[in-house]
């Protein structure tokens, strides 16, 4: 009896796991077909990839051009396209050979050695595949391959995509026909746009195999591609191709290693150029941070709303000096005499300001907040606003909110206004906002978002979407508050002791103000590290860019901000003169 209960236990067992089986393969073979799994793997896809081979042209996903059209994220090249089943036809070969400049005995190397279509890269032109073409062959094609720029300009401003497949099915539950392998943005544009970049389908060759690899009876190596005027979509980004290469170029020369610099439009309110160090790793994650959208320390850069403060609270009084032999806390530490209003800011006195920041803080606690907002220091700057079905889309992926005040106490406490007044205690703003300040400063007073693209065209060039020049809410500066700072900022650079007077000689006129911000950190050999700042804006007559430059974790003899500032200024001097 036991016996017979425990082959009828195993039965049933078989019995059980015979109907999962069957019902797994019910699952795979009708029912989940185009949406197998929790990745939701298009069984049927993938199936006929197997049995498909295939040269890929382009891979579909919308692409990135400056703002004059030219290419920043792929690139197309001519090529010759080679099934490798043509190795059995001599006469094509001889013909293909003799068109490619190519020795017979080696096409035929090539072709017979391979197992997936042969692409020809070395010497093709425009005539090679003309006259390929025109031999209307079936198994060899030329075509303009489209190749993604590994190392494109921009690389943190433009972002990476990559494969992954659960982010692609969070974000895109409704679309069940993208394959697992289509890749989606993770940084920069290629994240916010990455809606209106994902490709609708690949331009591609193919055939279909055998289990030999060889091509099934009767079937021709077909073009697959939809023939669509509108897609892909391009995203016209505000980027100047040269004045980017430039910017890349300088930064390359005098080995920045971390930072970088922002180049702002200052009439259009758009990003000309941004680069950021280091260079993206796709093996390391932290070179993935776009530097030039992270909040640090500004050092005496902050002097700007301190100055703007100072004058619009009616302390700008110039027969008063203030004793710049002493540190920021009054103490003996420094050896600059006594200095007015003006020279102290030109010079970067920090006892100055942190005697203007206690009196103005002691008339109106939120002095230097309110001042930082009217420079735009304490909202994000990007572009934001309502996008189709997004509502606060932001150009400008990640970007984080800068700092004044961390502890609203601090207001009343002595060291931490002085602190605060020379962009150190918990000041942290983005190299963007500081080259937003110096815009805002330059154009007198208006307030303006910056744009980092332009306009969504379509395939064909036409507009689907223009991005407008927006305002920034809240209070503006005052006109004579305005007028004053451009004469400070233009001071630092033509006074005798300023701190930016390396930029006399340049071709373009500069206003600015440097900084130097402590951060704590020292080097193997002990030195102390600073973040070193150039921000400002040119010409100052008749101000066109805002140009901040940044060398973060340095010390004072390999700082590379004035170097990089000065070099760059005149290569922007040189191409919109066109002289490069």
């Amino acid at each position: 009896m036991k016996s017979f209960n425990r082959v009828k236990l195993v039965l049933i067992v078989f019995i059980l796991f015979f109907l999962i089986l069957i019902y797994r393969l019910i699952d795979i073979q009708l029912i989940s077909t185009e949406s197998f799994s929790k990745l939701k793997v298009n069984l049927l896809q993938e199936s006929v990839r197997q049995r498909t081979e295939e040269v890929v042209i382009s891979d579909g996903r919308g692409s990135f051009i400056d703002r004059n059209g030219e290419s920043l994220s792929i690139k197309e090249k001519p090529a010759v396209i080679a099934f490798p089943f043509i190795k059995d036809q001599p006469d094509l070969i001889r013909q293909a050979s003799e068109i490619l400049h190519i020795d017979e005995n080696r096409l035929n190397d090539l072709l017979s050695d391979a197992k997936k279509p042969v692409v020809l890269e070395e010497k093709i032109t425009d005539q090679s595949i003309k006259d390929i073409n025109n031999l209307k062959a079936v198994g060899i094609y030329g075509v303009y391959m489209e190749e993604k720029i590994n190392e494109r300009l921009a690389m943190h401003a433009l972002g990476v995509t990559n494969e992954d497949p659960g982010l692609l099915r969070a974000k895109y539950p409704d679309k069940k026909d993208l394959s697992i392998r289509t890749e989606v943005g993770t940084s920069g544009l290629e994240r916010t746009f990455d809606e209106f970049l994902l490709p609708e389908t690949e331009t591609k060759l193919l055939y279909h195999v055998d289990g030999k690899g060889n091509p099934l009876f009767g079937m021709d190596v077909k073009y697959s591609a939809e023939a669509n005027a509108f897609y892909p979509l391009k995203i016209q980004t505000t980027l100047n191709k040269k004045l980017q290469e430039s910017l890349e170029a300088v930064l390359r020369d005098y080995q920045l290693t971390k930072g970088g610099a922002v180049l702002v439009d200052i009439e259009n309110s758009s990003i000309a150029a941004m680069a950021s160090k280091p260079d993206v790793n796709m093996s390391d994650q932290m070179t993935m941070q776009n530097l030039m959208l992270s909040p640090v320390y500004p050092g005496s850069v902050f002097k700007t709303v301190i100055a703007a403060a100072a004058i619009e609270n009616g302390l700008d009084q110039p027969s008063k000096t203030y004793d710049c032999n002493l540190n920021l806390y009054g103490e003996q530490g420094d050896d600059k005499g006594r200095l007015s209003f003006e020279e102290s800011f030109a010079e970067s006195c920090n006892y100055t300001f942190t005697q203007l920041a206690e009196e103005m803080t002691t008339r109106n606690q939120d002095a230097i907040e309110d001042m930082a907002e009217k420079l735009t220091l304490t909202q994000n700057v990007g572009w934001e606003g309502t996008l189709y079905h997004q509502e606060n889309f932001r150009q400008l992926y990640n970007e984080p909110k800068s700092m004044i005040w961390k502890d609203e106490n601090d207001k009343r406490i002595k060291k931490a206004i002085d602190q605060t007044a020379i962009g150190q205690k918990d000041v942290k703003i983005t190299p963007l906002q500081a080259a937003n300040m110096m815009a805002t400063i330059a154009r007198g007073g208006e307030k303006e978002q910056i744009r980092l693209v332009e306009k969504i065209n379509y395939k064909n060039n036409t507009t689907m979407y223009t991005f407008k020049e927006q305002k920034m809410p809240g209070k503006q500066l005052d006109r004579y508050t305005v007028q004053k700072m451009q004469k400070l900022l233009r001071q630092v650079v033509t006074s005798e002791n300023g701190t930016g007077r390396r930029f006399q000689d340049l071709p373009y006129q500069v206003a600015g103000k440097s900084g130097t911000a402590e951060t704590g950190l020292k080097n193997d050999q002990g030195k102390k590290l600073y973040h070193k700042w150039f921000a400002g804006y040119f010409p100052a007559d008749q101000p066109k860019y805002a140009l901040v430059v940044v060398h973060m974790d340095t010390t004072s003899e390999q700082a590379a901000t004035n170097p990089v500032y000065y070099d760059y200024v005149k290569k922007v001097y040189e191409i919109e003169n066109g002289q490069k």
